[in-house]
């Protein structure tokens, strides 16, 4: 998984995306906005969770990515905070893409939006989606690793 430079601001996670999936590979994307909704993005009004990226034709679309008003006043009446969005990438990362996700199993969804050189960006996660058993593998390795830090805590460690 990439580390993001400390210059480069956060402006929204999708933190449920590493409890439901298995993170395989991670591209970054740029993404084709409207203003107000760049603006909107920046205030950290975005919403990541129950997104994924599809691709149709030669290009790359994000879709269920909410960005509510950045001003109610100030948008057009037909807006839709749900619409789906171009995402900007090469044409061979696309076919790259098109041709894991054909094997089946595996799905594309972003992990984060962040700010690089006064852009915004998409960082997309090849996935496969994790099964019941492993999900409470998950929540048991995190309540372990809980009470191991509350032990040391309480010894003064």
């Amino acid at each position: 998984m990439s580390v993001t430079p400390m210059s480069e601001k956060v402006y929204a996670k999708n933190k449920k995306a590493f409890f439901d999936y298995n993170i395989l590979d991670t591209y970054e994307a740029g993404i084709k906005l409207k203003g107000y909704e760049v603006k909107s993005i920046k205030k950290g009004l975005a919403d990541l969770q129950g997104s994924f990226a599809i691709i149709r034709g030669q290009e790359a679309y994000i879709t269920n990515m909410a960005v509510p008003p950045y001003q109610k006043e100030n948008i057009p009446q037909n807006y839709d905070a749900e619409r789906t969005r171009q995402l900007l990438l090469h044409k061979k990362q696309i076919k790259e893409l098109e041709e894991t996700l054909k094997r089946g199993g595996l799905t594309l969804i972003p992990l984060k939006l962040y700010n690089k050189k006064g852009l915004v960006k998409v960082e997309l996660a090849l996935s496969r989606g994790k099964r019941k058993y492993d999900k409470r593998q998950t929540i048991k390795k995190r309540e372990d690793e809980r009470k191991i830090r509350r032990s040391l805590k309480r010894s003064g460690v």
